[in-house]
This record gives structure tokens, C-alpha cells and sequence, in this order.
């Protein structure tokens, strides 16, 4: 998602997704102590109402959101946007917890998708439904993962904040070298694994691919494509199992196992992937299933790189998108207004596609994707187009409050069957007992 600049994100996307391990029941008990407002109303005697967003962000990223709540300020004199929080994106569902607990919370706060289902019990989190559908954008007009990621109970609970998508990045040269064909975009999985294999050199320390084997949400969110494509989901119909404890969750496992025993996998033992993203900077790994905040990375180590869909089983495109969301809290009727003001400014195609560009994410509407601008950085980027189109194709995880109980199980099932500990059936059947508990807890 960063076409220009390297911006904070890339740290975000690799811890994408701790959050969503580290959401615990305990986050729920603290709503009922949370009821009094998080501080003043925020209204001064000349009208100005101030704000506070926390927003995560570090770098480029935190001047972008300087940069944009600036101008917003300039246009709307009567709301003043402070900035703060002083944790990054993946400390901030804690941070938010123990605030709302405390009864002193922000206004806005950068909450990762993942975690929305732990922070939307609260009855401090606005309803922003009204406020999409009056937006000047049509709400039908922003991507579905935008949309889905931020609904519960049919109700919008948040705003979308960043979008990806995942694809495939190939490194040239090594294909080249092991006189291979570069993949195109109707390829299969059983393709992949054995292209994998064909660029993988022991005696040089070269991978076909790589996995994060930590077992956390960068190990997992890999998986739902497959599983998707297979006619599996996460949560079964009933919502009392999981819906890919049968073939789809052995078949998606089957190819990680079929990479392991391969040895064409560089398992990343620690947490945020980097070591894994290094070797493929390195020009020492062939395939890198990624999203587009590492093409920046890709781009100042000059590395010759194309861009591919994931590979399907069924030859019908399918990918993963992980929005992340700005959530608004009832701070009283004028700060929540305000609140409300400044998020769905941020959503405009005017404002998104200078998030995008500066802070890294893809167009959050189609109407920000036909932008000059877009469309310039799309010409001017190798591959982003890719991204872009797969949103097409993408789904989301479900806004469900067992997820991460649902996660840490598959989680657990990929590492053990990267380390060659346990077969896919073995594998699926721990995961399938401890993520079906977890979901028969009442919430």
C-alpha cells in the first residue's frame, strides 16, 4: 500500500494483526465500569468544539494525519483535532480497554478490523450508520471489505480506516535463473507449490516462498483465501462451529504441509515477519504472499519484482483484505458530532486519496480509485494495480468476538504443520476442538 513513501504501516501490517491474538474475554468486563464520558464536553465559550483522535500511527504516517487534520481545521474552524495517544495501532485496543474502563476515553481511536468485535460491545462507540448513509460518497460505493469489516449486527460501528489486500510478489531474476515462466493470473494452488519447489536451493540458501511460523494473525490470515475458495468460511451457519473443519481446512493445510516437506518455505520464527521479508530482499527467496505496503520495501532494494493474483483451486479469483477502522466514542452530543464530521471528511475521495498515497493503503471507494491522483500512482507503481483490482475478489474475517479464539487455534494448527509436528488432519482436529469451544461461550 505504499507506492512512494515507506510509512509506519509496514511495522502495522506485520503486527496486524497481534491484535486480534491479544483481544482476551477480559476486554468485555470492563465496559459496565466505563459509563461516565471520557472528559468535558469539549465545547469552548466561542463554540469551538475540540476532539481527540488516537491514531497509531509513527513516521510518515503520523505527518500524513497531521498533514490532513490540518487542512480539515482550516475548512472547519469550529472543530479543533488533537492528536495523540502515545501507543502505536497494535497497542491500542489496550490502550482503549483500560480507558473506557477509566470512563476517560478519545473520541476517535485507530482500531485494528480484527478487534472491532471486542470493542463494539461497548456502549461508548457511536453508531455511525446514519452518518455513511448521508455521506457525500454513496456507502454502496465503498469496496465490500470496507464495508463488511466495519458492520456488526448490521449496524455500522466504525469507520473504515486503511485497506490491502494480498497477492503474490515474484522476484524475476530467480525466476529467471531456475527458467521459469512467470506466473499469470489464472494459476492453482498445486501451481504454486510447485513452482515453489523448482526455485528453492538448499546449498544457496534460496526459498521459493515464505510463512510466518510465530502462529499469530500474519500466520493465519493466509489461510482464509484458501479456505474461501473451498467452500469453507470461518464461522459455520449454525455460529456454534467452526466452517472449515472438514476438507476445506485439510486441503488448505495440505499445501502448507506440501511446502514444508518440500523444504521451499523459509518459516519466519519471530514475530512481525521481517526476517522473512529480508530474505526476500535479499534475493534469497522467489515468492513473497504479501500485501502492498511491502512494495515500497521491494522497490529501494532494487529488486525486478512482478505482481500476481494469489493462486485459487477453483480458477475463481479470491483474496483477504484486513481494513482497519477509526472508531468514534460518545464523548456528548457536540464532541460525537464533531467526531462524526471529521471521519467521514477523511472518507471523501478528496481527503482518502492523500492517506493513501502519503500513509499507505488502497482506495477506500471506487470514486477515490478513479481519481487522477490514484490513477497516477497506480501508472507509476509496478503491480499496485494488482492489489487494487483484487479488491474485486476480497473478503473479510468475520467482526465476531470469538475470532480470536478462532485464530490462535489455526494459528497453532499452521505452525505445527510447517515444523512437520503434525499432519493437516491431526492438525485440524485440535484446532477444530479448541476454536468450537471457544465459540459456545456466551458473549
Amino acid at each position: 500500500m505504499h507506492a512512494v513513501t515507506r510509512s509506519a504501516q509496514p511495522r502495522r501490517r506485520t503486527v496486524l494483526r497481534t491484535g486480534a491474538a491479544l483481544a482476551t474475554t477480559a476486554a468485555a468486563g470492563l465496559w459496565a465500569s466505563g459509563c461516565a464520558a471520557g472528559g468535558d464536553d469539549g465545547v469552548s465559550a466561542d463554540g469551538t468544539v475540540t476532539i481527540e483522535m488516537w491514531h497509531g500511527q509513527t513516521d510518515t504516517g503520523k505527518k500524513a494525519m497531521e498533514s490532513l487534520a490540518d487542512s480539515f481545521m482550516r475548512s472547519h474552524p469550529r472543530i479543533r483535532v488533537e492528536l495523540g495517544g502515545g501507543v502505536l495501532a497494535d497497542a491500542m485496543l489496550q490502550k482503549v480497554t483500560a480507558a473506557l474502563a477509566a470512563g476517560s476515553y478519545p473520541d476517535i481511536a485507530y482500531i485494528f478490523g480484527s478487534d472491532l468485535a471486542s470493542v463494539a460491545h461497548s456502549p461508548q462507540v457511536a453508531d455511525l450508520t446514519d452518518m455513511v448513509g448521508h455521506a457525500g460518497t454513496p456507502w454502496t460505493n465503498y469496496w465490500l471489505p470496507a464495508r463488511q469489516a466495519v458492520t456488526v449486527n448490521g449496524q455500522v460501528r466504525a469507520a473504515p480506516a486503511l485497506l490491502d489486500s494480498l497477492a503474490v510478489v515474484c522476484n524475476r531474476k530467480l525466476f529467471q535463473q531456475a527458467g521459469l515462466p512467470l506466473p499469470e493470473a489464472d494459476w492453482h494452488w498445486d501451481d504454486f507449490v510447485a513452482t515453489a519447489k523448482a526455485l528453492t536451493d538448499v546449498g544457496r540458501g534460496r526459498f521459493g516462498t515464505g510463512w510466518p511460523g510465530v502462529g499469530d494473525e500474519d500466520t493465519v490470515w493466509r489461510m482464509w483465501p484458501m479456505i474461501w475458495d473451498l467452500g469453507g468460511d470461518v464461522v459455520a451457519d449454525d455460529g456454534k462451529h467452526i466452517g472449515f473443519g472438514g476438507d476445506a481446512g485439510t486441503r488448505a493445510l495440505e499445501v502448507v504441509a506440501a511446502l514444508a516437506r518440500d523444504k521451499s518455505v523459509y518459516v519466519d520464527p519471530k514475530p512481525g515477519s521481517e526476517q522473512m521479508y529480508q530474505v526476500f530482499l535479499s534475493d534469497r527467496m522467489g515468492m513473497a504472499v504479501t500485501g502492498p505496503w511491502q512494495l515500497p520495501d521491494i522497490r529501494q532494494a532494487k529488486i525486478d519484482y512482478h505482481v500476481v493474483p494469489l493462486p485459487t483451486f477453483s480458477g475463481r479469483p479470491v483474496t483477504i483484505s484486513g481494513p482497519d477502522t477509526w472508531t468514534v466514542f460518545d464523548n456528548g452530543a457536540a464532541r460525537t458530532k464533531a467526531a462524526k464530521t471529521f471521519v467521514s471528511w477523511l472518507m471523501q475521495p478528496a481527503q482518502d486519496v492523500r492517506w493513501d498515497i502519503d500513509a499507505g493503503s488502497l482506495p477506500l471507494s471506487r470514486r477515490t480509485r478513479d481519481l487522477p491522483a490514484w490513477q497516477h500512482q497506480e501508472s507509476a507503481t509496478e503491480g499496485l494495480d494488482v492489489f487494487t483490482k483484487a479488491l474485486d475478489s476480497a473478503r473479510v474475517r468475520p467482526v465476531h468476538a470469538a475470532y480470536p479464539q478462532i485464530s490462535q487455534a489455526l494459528g497453532q494448527a499452521v505452525v505445527a504443520v510447517l515444523l512437520g509436528r503434525s499432519s493437516p488432519a491431526q492438525a485440524l482436529r485440535s484446532c477444530a476442538a479448541d476454536a468450537n469451544a471457544a465459540l459456545l461461550i456466551p458473549r
